[in-house]
């Protein structure tokens, strides 16, 4: 009897270290404000801009079960929703992530009988961008953006490429202001949410993302 109660407990043991391992080894998630990206262009739809994102960080193992490998966070992808500082949506929808890393979803030139022309491929334009993110790594995902000296800032995604004007797509502008963002990514399940705040009442310099505060809060 003694026998059998010390294979069933140890059975029950496995068990319960198997769960715990494969729990510890599942992507952990974690957004953190990246710096801003500040260009200069040419012949380009503006001659100044600043784009803002954030980065997805797919956290190591602790030092005392680097033994083991943690899982990439594999196929992620997300949307983004605009918010008020009531927490009201702006838009009453969301935005698809674009992860910065991707392809510019742009119309490529083909030259017919000496005549050059544009084939834009929709599918680049309206199938949400995936990422794997492995451990250790991080990836960029874009939120916004802002040109020259304009007051008003965009929603930055793949439909940026495909607006006219170019850019500065209207379904996702913001006139000059403060917003909450509401960001979520989904990866094998998984689901990272966290909320930040856009500051869009200053100077293009000073255009920026912020944590937002305790009392933040959104509806959907």
């Amino acid at each position: 009897m003694a026998i059998v109660v010390q294979v069933f407990l140890g059975g029950i043991v496995a068990i319960i270290a198997t769960i715990c391992i494969e729990n510890l080894r599942r992507p952990n998630l974690q957004f953190r404000i990246a710096l801003p990206h500040d260009r200069e262009y040419r012949g380009r739809p503006a001659r100044q801009a600043r784009f803002l994102g954030l980065e997805l960080v797919n956290k190591p193992l602790p030092c005392w079960a680097r033994w083991m490998s943690r899982n990439a966070a594999v196929q992620a992808h997300g949307i983004i929703t605009f918010h008020h500082l009531d927490g009201q949506n702006i838009f009453g929808r969301a935005m698809n992530i674009r992860w910065s890393g991707s392809p510019e979803p742009i119309a490529m030139s083909v030259e017919v009988d000496g005549n050059k022309i544009s084939i834009a491929d929709p599918t680049r334009f309206t199938i949400t961008p995936r990422m794997d993110i492995y451990p250790g790594e991080a990836e960029r995902l874009d939120v916004a953006a802002r040109f020259d000296q304009e007051d008003e800032c965009y929603g930055w995604s793949n439909e940026n490429y495909l607006s006219r004007p170019l850019w500065r797509d209207s379904d996702w502008k913001l006139p000059s202001g403060r917003y909450l963002v509401n960001v979520t990514i989904i990866s094998a399940g998984q689901r990272c949410t966290r909320r930040f705040r856009l500051i869009n009442d200053v100077p293009q310099k000073d255009f920026r993302i912020e944590s937002a505060l305790p009392d933040d809060s959104v509806r959907e």
